[in-house]
């Protein structure tokens, strides 16, 4: 049965969502956080395409969950991908980019972002390629030292391109190759990391509390 990454309890649907992925397609042969990550994607698209086309480091997952957990900001290039993350305190900078900002409001919307949080932050980038760009580019420089960056936008123009630069870059990233992509899939796979997240946080939980029975027992 495929990983979701997170407690067993889920919607029935999702459930049968996540039977019918067994049967379509075989993630058994990837390691525990890509296979979830990739999953989740699917699940969120219904294409089994990202079977194939998702790149994904479980070196750069396991190191980017180190960091969820010691609270590292999410930040999110618009607010449709925002909207789609599991979690409230999600950043979405759209705010502070004026009308007519150059190259695009997406893109310095993340200039901000950026400004605000230079290190160890978690950038879904799903909507604009132009907004990826810029986050390479900036990192580049040194402007911004991201602990993961999910680029997943989609389009005809600048969004292949965008994340062949992403790889390319060698900052730590969930992509896939090709110009399909977009916000829900971006949002899907940060949800794959905060279910492990909040997972490890309710295990973590459950042995305190065992712990503190025991400590009362020994009493």
């Amino acid at each position: 049965m495929t990983d979701r990454g997170g407690p067993a309890a889920v919607h029935p649907i999702e459930r049968e969502s996540y039977r019918i992925l067994d049967r379509r397609v075989d993630l058994s042969d990837l390691p525990p956080l890509t296979r979830s990550v990739v999953a989740r994607v699917i699940h969120a698209s219904a294409d089994l395409d990202f079977a194939r086309s998702m790149v994904v480091s479980e070196a750069d997952l396991e190191a980017a969950l180190v960091a969820l957990e010691r609270g590292a900001p999410v930040i999110a290039d618009v607010e449709m991908v925002r909207a789609g993350i599991a979690d409230v305190g999600v950043r979405c900078y759209l705010d502070r980019a004026p009308a007519g900002a150059l190259p695009t409001r997406s893109a310095a919307a993340i200039r901000a972002a950026c400004e605000e949080h230079p290190d160890g932050g978690v950038f879904v980038v799903g909507c604009a390629p132009s907004a990826l760009s810029e986050l390479v580019a900036l990192a580049a420089d040194g402007t911004v030292r991201p602990a993961l960056v999910i680029g997943t936008p989609v389009g005809f123009v600048g969004a292949a391109e965008s994340k062949e630069a992403l790889r390319a870059s060698g900052l730590p990233s969930v992509s896939n190759v090709g110009e399909k992509g977009g916000s829900a899939v971006a949002a899907a796979a940060m949800n794959a990391l905060l279910r492990h997240v909040a997972t490890a946080r309710t295990n973590a939980g459950a042995e305190e509390q065992v712990g503190l029975e025991e400590g009362e027992q020994d009493g």
